[in-house]
């Protein structure tokens, strides 16, 4: 747990200053003493002082980059499957259709409702640039994670090649985390200087009103998570809410399993703490260090918990950022070396002049002050509002955004299961069934669930949603089964297994529809090694055949899948 300076033990220096005996910095005796700083966790030498914030600037920068590394990895081993030339959803149509409504300008209008450097690059080879993309992006998070360093035009050239991949994401990069983890990079541009690239660089403190933007971000993603909740599912009200979510959630782990079963009032006491810390605890940031320091614990290690529970994509991790603005340098010295805390608190004495540089920063902070503030406007009236929305941007730079998760339980779960068959009639009662594996959703009884977490399977995510909606809804399911039908290897990437690997491709593919439970811990299933028990529900989509599917394809202008 960390430690809060102001109840630590007096230093050294300052027994020695209550008994008359101190000594002034060059150890003449007799010296007048300097005034005694505030005890912290840094040395007795050079102790830290609350309300400073050079090492917490550190803190965020890595982490911020480290969620960035998570994003552009994932893109990097997604996107030309999702968004490619060959994507379920190519992102080179969905430029075209834009173009197409701005009457084939790209003007400002277009730029307005889809900003992303993709109007300015080459789209013949648009798995090359979307490659370029997440590499470039992977490998400045890299330098900043691994160095701490950083400055604005870095910050800024990540925030935007992430904003470019989010913006024509469609589908894929439609949820809350990815305009969540935009605003953290917003901001994390204005901790910076804006060329230095320095862990600590001189003349340039963390301003105030980015570390209270942090705070606010914060307070927005618990409290409208909190509302959403309360105003909607009334499971949340009746506290029920938790008998449902470990097995309903959309990508469950090994612990949900066991947490599943745990006893109904341990459900509604979880149901208690998290109302607790997202109705009431963001308030703590009203009533002063302290409480702030609290209100940061509190936040991290109910976002741990979630994190234990569940593959939510780096959602939870993302929302530990902004927490870390609770703690200043000195409660966040313990994470450094003695040599660090010392040139932060020789910069917090040494103060900063006025130079055109530090005038410069402190215009850009007063305008994103400014800023911010114009932009939490829509936000807040829609915090007041019994119509409540989340995960919602009022600004096409996602700037400041509402949040909110899980407003709705689903009480059972469905999967959707893809089998293929060899058999040349669908209908035939001897057709053998065989199904493909995903990598990390429900499908096999037998298999463990998985543990990703913060990485995230895309394709998996938007299977979950599929199965309470139907195939029309998700044109891209049976884009899908056209390029397992044509064995596609970048398709086939995505998933787990492949029945039919060295083999014929299949003649058929069809979606079954299934209720899936937890099985019991310790009953006749689990020893049985099943972690799940499943009943057909009835078809979801019908087969279907790759010839069967041409004019769909031609229909929706996709690239027609070529057998290998």
């Amino acid at each position: 747990m960390l430690a809060v300076p102001d109840m630590a033990a007096p230093s050294a220096g300052l027994r020695q200053r209550l008994t008359g005996r101190a000594r002034s910095p060059s150890g003449a005796p007799g010296a007048a003493p300097a005034e005694s700083p505030e005890p912290g966790l840094g040395s007795a030498a050079s102790p830290l002082s609350p309300g400073t914030f050079w090492l917490t600037r550190i803190v965020l920068l890595r982490s911020i980059a480290f969620l960035y590394s998570v994003a552009f990895l994932v893109a990097f081993q997604q996107n030309k499957q999702l968004i490619g030339d060959k994507g379920l959803l190519p992102c080179k149509l969905y430029l075209q259709e834009i173009k197409k409504y701005f009457k084939g300008k790209v003007g400002l209008d277009a730029l307005s409702y889809a900003p992303t450097l993709l109007w300015f690059l080459d789209w013949s080879a648009m798995d090359s640039t979307l490659d370029c993309l997440a590499l470039a992006g992977l490998a400045g998070a890299a330098f900043v994670l691994l160095t701490g360093c950083a400055n604005m035009i870095l910050m800024f050239l990540l925030w935007l090649l992430y904003l470019s991949l989010v913006n024509v994401g469609q589908i894929w990069y439609s949820f809350g985390w990815e305009s969540q983890l935009l605003e953290t990079g917003f901001l994390g541009i204005f901790l910076c200087p804006l060329w230095s690239l320095s862990r600590l660089p001189q003349g340039s403190p963390p301003s105030r009103i980015v570390i209270c933007a942090f705070r606010w971000l914060i307070f927005r993603i618990m409290l409208g998570a909190g509302l959403i909740k309360i105003r909607g599912d009334r499971c949340w009200r009746e506290l029920t809410c938790m008998d449902y979510h470990y097995e309903t959630q959309p990508v469950p782990n090994p612990i949900s399993y066991f947490m599943h079963r745990s006893p109904w009032w341990f459900h509604r006491l979880e149901t208690l703490f998290n109302h607790f810390v997202e109705l009431l605890v963001p308030f703590f940031l009203l009533l002063g260090r302290r409480m702030s320091i609290l209100h940061g614990l509190l936040q991290i290690l109910f976002q741990v918990l979630l994190i234990l529970s569940g593959n939510l994509s780096f959602l939870n991790w993302l929302t530990v950022v902004p927490s870390l603005a609770c703690f200043d340098d000195a409660s966040l010295g313990f994470l450094f070396g003695s040599g660090l805390r010392e040139r932060a608190a020789r910069l917090r004495e040494q103060g900063h002049g006025t130079s055109l540089g530090s005038c410069v920063r402190t215009v850009l902070n007063i305008s994103l002050g400014l800023l911010l503030t114009y932009l939490s406007i829509p936000v807040i009236l829609n915090l007041l509002s019994s119509r409540q929305v989340m995960n919602t941007s009022f600004n096409p730079l996602r700037i400041v955004n509402t949040y909110g998760a899980f407003g709705s339980i689903t009480k059972e779960r469905t999967e959707v299961i893809l089998q293929g068959t060899s058999s040349l009639d669908p209908k035939d009662p001897s057709a053998v069934w065989e199904e493909f594996e995903f990598k990390c959703k429900p499908g096999d009884v037998r298999r463990r669930p998985c543990l990703i977490s913060p990485y995230h399977y895309r394709l998996d995510w938007l299977m979950w949603f599929a199965a309470f909606q139907t195939y029309e809804q998700n044109e891209w399911i049976i884009h899908l089964a056209g390029k397992l039908l044509a064995q596609e290897e970048e398709m086939l990437a995505l998933l787990a297994t492949n029945p039919f690997a060295g083999r014929d491709p299949p003649r058929w593919i069809r979606g079954e529809h299934f209720r899936y439970k937890f099985s019991q811990p310790g009953g006749k299933h689990a020893a049985q090694g099943k972690w799940w028990i499943r009943k057909r529900i009835g078809p979801y989509f019908p087969p279907v055949s790759l010839q069967g599917l041409r004019k769909f394809f031609q229909d929706r202008n996709w690239p027609y899948p070529i057998q290998t």
